[in-house]
């Protein structure tokens, strides 16, 4: 059977693979995928089963049923201060992961060029070439706190380059860009004609004060970004598969064309319980409470232990770990503290060639569970 060339050159995530591996050990502490242990609330929980009771289970418009969409314009307009079309300028889509792959696809000829800063999510770069693009990596420091600059991105844009993806609160690092450095890509946008891919699904976990800027709000962006979201994380609903896009008018009616053949709609009563999260369970403290709590809790405990390094995160629930000092790459650390340890966490090479002496740790379990982990990452380091 013929396999094309853009499938060969798919290759599962490492991460995945570390989790994979994880399944074979039945006391593992899995900290590899972006994955929270939190129960959605009841009031969503209800939804969904209210609409399967109901029998609405059917198929909506391709673009997701309308009064979600309108939900999402309004809440959209609370937070942004901007006014979108719920019709014209929304669609759900099957996780953020399907809206940044329909955007990608509706932006991408072959051969075109996607500006991707690293340490970047995985999929983007997956994406870009499932779509016949060519990613362009652009990698930051942990000096400068992984922060992507225009002044980084402008030597590396071509008369092929399309795309810029930020993501902002970053995975893996939990970085927030600054307003000032979103309004000089911005600038880079408006200068080359580039659309910007905003991915923003980490949103509402950002601590100690700090806040959460957006593309879209810089001169002139309106008509350039395209913001990529999600209820995953905002509402622990990562197994509902409910994501959205925010975009101009022009690559909507297309994303939804895209949609009719990709997936037609969302699980409907997914749908339903997106629509009881955004109108009934918007308090985000209660979940970035945990969250920074369990984060702090294993910055703790990994900064106490020799030859590791990390900053606590500004948002999102990861930790880059610096393991340079232990003379293991980011494999090497992964399965070994896996086989010894039994505790599964990310590799950094997985974001990026560069930071292979890092692991990503997702602190996504009970505190009890990560003071555990940590003292077994000390006990496996303090061994080598």
């Amino acid at each position: 059977m013929k396999i094309s060339s853009i499938a060969n050159q798919i290759t599962p995530s490492l991460t995945r693979e570390l989790y994979n591996k994880a399944q074979e050990y039945d006391d593992v502490i899995d900290l590899t995928l972006g994955d929270p242990d939190i129960q959605p609330s009841e009031i969503i929980k209800n939804a969904a089963i209210e609409s399967i009771k109901k029998g609405k289970t059917r198929y909506s418009v391709n673009a997701g049923l309308i009064e979600l969409r309108t939900s999402i314009a309004n809440q959209f307009k609370k937070e942004y201060g901007i006014h979108i079309d719920a019709d014209e300028n929304v669609i759900v889509t099957v996780g953020g992961m399907e809206a940044l792959f329909l955007s990608l696809k509706c932006i991408i000829d072959e051969g075109d060029e996607v500006i991707i800063p690293a340490p970047y999510y995985v999929n983007y770069v997956q994406m870009v070439k499932m779509c016949g693009g060519i990613p362009i990596i652009v990698n930051t420091d942990e000096e400068n706190s992984f922060a992507i600059t225009a002044q980084l991105i402008e030597p590396y844009i071509t008369d092929r380059t399309v795309a810029i993806i930020i993501n902002s609160p970053s995975n893996p690092t939990g970085q927030i860009l600054s307003v000032d450095i979103l309004d000089e890509i911005a600038r880079l946008a408006n200068k080359y004609d580039l659309s910007v891919i905003s991915d923003e699904v980490y949103k509402t976990l950002i601590y100690n004060g700090f806040k959460h800027n957006s593309i879209i709000n810089s001169p002139n962006m309106k008509e350039k970004t395209i913001i990529i979201d999600s209820l995953s994380k905002r509402f622990a609903m990562t197994g509902y598969r409910i994501g959205y896009a925010i975009a101009p008018k022009e690559m909507i009616a297309n994303m939804t064309k895209m949609q009719e053949n990709v997936a037609a709609c969302v699980s409907l009563p997914s749908q339903y319980a997106a629509i009881a999260a955004i109108e009934n369970c918007l308090d985000d403290e209660i979940i970035s409470n945990i969250f920074e709590e369990r984060c702090k809790i294993m910055y703790d405990e990994i900064i106490n232990i020799k030859k590791l390094k990390c900053r606590l995160p500004k948002a999102t629930f990861y930790l880059f770990v610096n393991i340079k000092d232990t003379g293991l790459n980011s494999m090497e650390f992964a399965y070994r503290l896996l086989e010894c340890e039994h505790v599964a966490v990310a590799p950094g090479i997985t974001y990026g060639e560069k930071y292979d002496s890092y692991i990503r740790i997702a602190c996504t379990l009970d505190k009890k569970i990560l003071k555990k982990a940590g003292s077994k990452i000390s006990h496996f380091v303090n061994e080598l």
